[in-house]
Formats: C-alpha cells, structure tokens, sequence
C-alpha cells in the first residue's frame, strides 16, 4: 500500500513484517508489552544497584551499567512504535520517522560492539597488567570510552542517514517490524557512495572492535594459562559473561548484515522471528548473563530480594 500526506509532501511506508496480525494482534501485543516491562525491569534493577553500591564503582561494572543503559534506550526507541503497529489497522511509519528509527537502531547497537571492546580492555588490563590497572583504568579513561562509544556510531549513523534522506523511493512496503537495513531495498537505485560508507562504517564500529575483543581474549587465556589457579578463575568469572553476551550480539548483528542480501528470498516467518529475537530476546539476555555470573552483582540481587521477602 503506498501512502502519500500531499498537503504535507510526508511519505508513508508500510511496514509488511508482522505474520496474521489480525489474529494474533493481542498476543503479539501481550508478548511485547511484557517483554519491554521486564527489560525495563531487569535492566534497570542491575543498574541502580551498580548506582547506589559503592564497592560496584569499579570501571567493569560502570560498563556494564552502560551497556544495560543502551539495551533500555535501544528498546524504547522500538518498541512504543511496535505496540503501536500491533493494535492499528495499518502498521505505517513516516519515511522521516523510520530514518529516526534507523539511526537510532544502528547507532545504539554499534555502541554496544564498542562498549564490550572497552570491557574487553578492562579485564585485559586488570588480568595481564594488575599493578598497572589502577592508573592506567582511571576516570578519565573510562569517561573518554564511554563518550566515544556512543558519539563515533552517531556519528557515522547520522551521516548513512543524511545520505538516504533525499532518496527516491520505488517501493513502500518494508519487509519488516522496524527500520532496520531492509530500508536499502526501498531504493529505486543503489547508490555505490552509500555502500561504501557503510561498508567502511561495519569496518569501524563491528569488524575492528570485534578482532580487538578476540585479541585480548586471547592474550588473557594465555597469560591465565601460564598463571595460577587464582587468576585462571577470576578470569573465567569475569571473562565469561562478556564473551557470552558478545556471542549472542554478533550471532543477531550477522544475520541482520546478511538480511539485506537475501532479500525476498528470506521467508517472512523466519524473518519476523529473528528480528523479535533481535529486539526481544537480547536486551532481555544481558541483564540475566550479568546478574547470574557476576559475583557481587549477583550477591546485591540476593540481598534486595531477600529484604523484599522479608517485608
């Protein structure tokens, strides 16, 4: 269905994602509306407890708060709009405010590759060089990665956006929930200088933060190899959690490259489940990973819900 506002020039697009929405619009709603409470739930108990405890203000878990901050403004920026879709008659988005969308998406999620690089360095630096970690993971470090790891993915963000803005559309029918890369296929011509950019922007804030993180995974299982027993277990306590959530990440951002690829030839059911498990599945996977396997997380999330029991 094509759209046009002509007293406003505004372009709709048709979001053609969701499966028999029809007919299971309220359980689809149901099941979004309870995932986003819960993501807002999960996420920010494990942030205000790094917050208000001390002993948690440590560059490690001020990563950690910032990478559930990013899963919780990532989730807000998509899910209002789905539950929205899920109770209208037409899911319908304006090409403005599915450009908004888009940046928002890819801007957040390249964050998330960059602020695990930053974790990988931290527990590289506490593991290989503990005399060192103190003044070499001060303030003004963890400040300069946290800034970095959100401003760098804007702004290249911003620029793939302002290099789609004055596109000519040919098609209006997105196939899909959100306005995610799918976007590239309402182009009625590919253009070959934003191909490039992006192609050098997945370099920038996927490819290089990703050979970095294995790098220094790699040098802290040889030294802790070569170590004590002690060492050999604080590194898997610490060291775990990370690559596991990192595993989960780069398995939904491969397939969210790849999509675009495929195209049609990707079936809509299959499609609708791997961008749910996008949006669903691992905002609601870091705060589990990280509250279960991180000792003194996991230690204050015992006592907070042993003095509600007792109240």
């Amino acid at each position: 269905m094509t759209l046009m506002d002509d007293e406003f020039n505004v372009t709709y697009i048709t979001l053609g994602g969701l499966v028999e929405v029809d007919r299971y619009k309220y359980l689809y709603f149901l099941i979004v509306f309870t995932a986003y409470i819960l993501i807002i739930c999960f996420n920010g108990t494990i942030v205000s407890l790094i917050w208000i405890h001390r002993n948690l203000h440590e560059p490690m878990y001020i990563f950690i708060a910032a990478l559930l901050l990013n899963s919780v403004v990532f989730s807000s920026a998509m899910y209002p709009k789905l539950l929205i879709d899920l109770l209208s008659e037409k899911q319908i988005i304006s090409y403005s405010a599915c450009l908004l969308q888009f940046f928002l998406y890819y801007s957040l999620s390249a964050s998330e590759f960059l602020l695990l690089a930053a974790m990988a360095y931290d527990r590289y630096v506490s593991i290989c060089k503990p005399l060192q970690y103190p003044t070499i993971m001060n303030k003004t470090t963890v400040s300069i990665f946290l800034a970095l790891a959100w401003i760098v993915p804007a702004c290249e963000t911003a620029a793939a956006v302002i290099l789609s803005s004055d596109v000519k559309l040919c098609n209006l029918i997105l196939d899909g929930i959100t306005c995610n890369n799918s976007l590239y296929n309402l182009h009625c011509v590919s253009s070959r200088a934003r191909t490039i950019f992006g192609v050098v922007a997945v370099i920038i804030t996927a490819l290089f933060p990703l050979l970095f993180i294995l790098f220094t995974y790699t040098r802290i299982l040889v030294i802790s190899y070569q170590s004590c027993k002690n060492v050999r277990k604080k590194a898997a306590q610490t060291c775990l959690p990370h690559l596991m959530v990192l595993i989960s990440f780069f398995c939904l951002c491969t397939y969210d490259i790849i999509i675009v690829r495929l195209g049609s030839d990707f079936p809509k059911t299959a499609r609708l489940i791997m961008t749910l498990q996008a949006i669903l599945y691992h905002p609601l996977f870091n705060p589990i990973i990280y509250g279960l396997k991180m000792k003194e997380i996991s230690k204050h999330l015992k006592r907070l819900f042993c003095q509600t029991k007792a109240i």
